[in-house]
């Protein structure tokens, strides 16, 4: 009996073909995205985001209120009211800023875990939110520090040409006011430019496990080519939630206003006011913490697939994770990390098969050549021998045909004898026939 292969299912889709991506298909899976593991990308955004205000919120009114309170105690118009009111907005400031620093840390923790559940999507896997922990957690530091410094990079530059404009506009208004002006409109396409050179540091940290300096190196090539598409996703995600923050705010002002119509009909300023703020800030709030939850995972989602699609462009991710998808789906175990192997494209895949025949310029540079046949074993039979070599010496030519045409024929032996001239004899006819005689 011949032993047949056993039935192997096909292979499970993720959530974005494994061939590189289009403009519509990042920019439509980047929401799509939110159904494939719910509870783990919406819902871990939206506690966390909700916790970190919530923090913010209540450290900013405890400050404000322990620094402004003591203008109580004092009488306007004196100068150690102006101090106190001075330092009390400076204080509340700087930790506006610390807390902001705070508050983006928080922020990378979402990106971290989005990012890497999104690339387990990709080759259909689902992870806990504690095993995507485990694999953040490693790397962690290096993302905090990664935004640091790109936070301390845009104080110094901002400081730096606010200081510039701020003296020429000491010495003359006009020009520092116009200098001002040519230095943001030259900031806007200059932040732009790098935020898309800048947009894979993060998922080369989490992905790769790269340093800081090589996450910029990687994100600075694997953009090359790709920048107005990768552009294009992030200013329309950008877009598309600006504007829906705005039409989800002018609704809740006017039920604001309305909650306290309801509340104080008689128009007590201080009962209706109090409360109206109240509702209108906590309902107001609560809203745009879910829209910026959502537009958290949805931007992390498209700089993950935006990651995805460039090295499947760039190094031909899509034959390590199909290799990938069709030796789990086909039982094996202890598999290495796709997104780990070959990095680059530097070494060959020991999986793939050498071509013996390709089209002209292939196969791609880093791939093997063809691999020369056995030593020691004569070609196939039946084949002629290779150009340029004499027949074996020693072996007659074939009996009854002709040599090959323009060579003589093999010394030593002699031509093939004529064949005997065909004679004609009368046709026998079987006993009985018809039309016959017997003789």
């Amino acid at each position: 009996m011949t032993a047949h292969p056993a039935w192997t299912p096909a292979s499970r889709p993720g959530i974005v073909p494994l061939h590189p991506l289009s403009f519509g298909t990042i920019l439509g899976r980047s929401f799509v995205a939110l159904r494939q593991n719910p509870r783990v990308l919406l819902g871990f955004a939206l506690v966390v985001q909700t916790l970190a205000f919530l923090v913010i919120i209540v450290a900013l009114g405890f400050i404000a209120y322990a620094t402004f309170s003591r203008l109580d105690t004092l009488r306007p118009g004196t100068e150690e009211y102006d101090t106190v009111t001075a330092g009390s907005v400076a204080l509340m400031i700087v930790a506006s800023l610390v807390l902001g620093l705070a508050a983006g840390a928080v922020t990378v923790i979402v990106q971290g875990v989005v990012v890497l559940e999104v690339t387990h999507a990709v080759v259909a896997e689902r992870l806990t939110l504690g095993a995507l922990w485990r694999r953040v957690r490693p790397v962690f530091w290096r993302l905090l520090g990664y935004s640091l410094l790109v936070g301390a990079v845009a104080v110094v530059v901002l400081a730096v040409l606010g200081g510039i404009a701020f003296g020429l506009g000491v010495v003359a208004l006009p020009i520092g006011i116009v200098l001002g002006i040519l230095f943001v409109l030259g900031l806007i396409p200059l932040y732009w430019w790098l935020v898309i050179k800048l947009l894979l540091v993060p998922a080369v940290i989490l992905v790769e496990r790269a340093t800081i300096r090589g996450a910029i190196a990687r994100s600075w090539t694997l953009t090359r080519g790709r920048f107005w598409s990768s552009f294009g996703v992030v200013i329309l995600i950008v877009m598309i939630f600006g504007f829906v923050g705005q039409v989800a705010n002018i609704p809740l002002s006017f039920l604001s206003f309305g909650f306290g119509t309801v509340i104080s009909p008689t128009g007590d300023v201080e009962t209706s006011g109090i409360i109206a703020v109240i509702a209108g800030v906590v309902l107001t709030y609560a809203v745009l913490l879910l829209v910026q939850s959502i537009a958290v995972v949805v931007q992390s989602t498209a700089t993950a697939l935006i990651y995805v699609d460039c090295r499947m462009r760039h190094e031909g991710l899509d034959l390590d994770l199909m290799e990938y998808v069709e030796r789990r789906d086909a039982g094996a175990a202890d598999l290495p990390d796709p997104y780990l192997q070959h990095v680059g494209r530097d070494q060959p895949s020991p999986y793939l098969v050498p071509a013996t025949s390709a089209a002209p310029g292939y196969p791609p540079p880093g791939y093997p050549p063809a691999y020369p046949p056995a030593q020691g074993y004569p070609p196939a039979q039946g084949y002629p021998p290779a150009q340029g070599y004499p027949p074996a010496q020693g072996y007659p030519l074939a009996q009854g045909y002709p040599p090959a045409q323009g060579y003589p024929p093999a010394q030593g032996y002699p031509p093939a004898p004529p064949a005997a001239p065909t004679q004609w004899a009368p046709p026998v006819s079987s006993p009985g026939e018809p039309g016959r005689e017997d003789t």
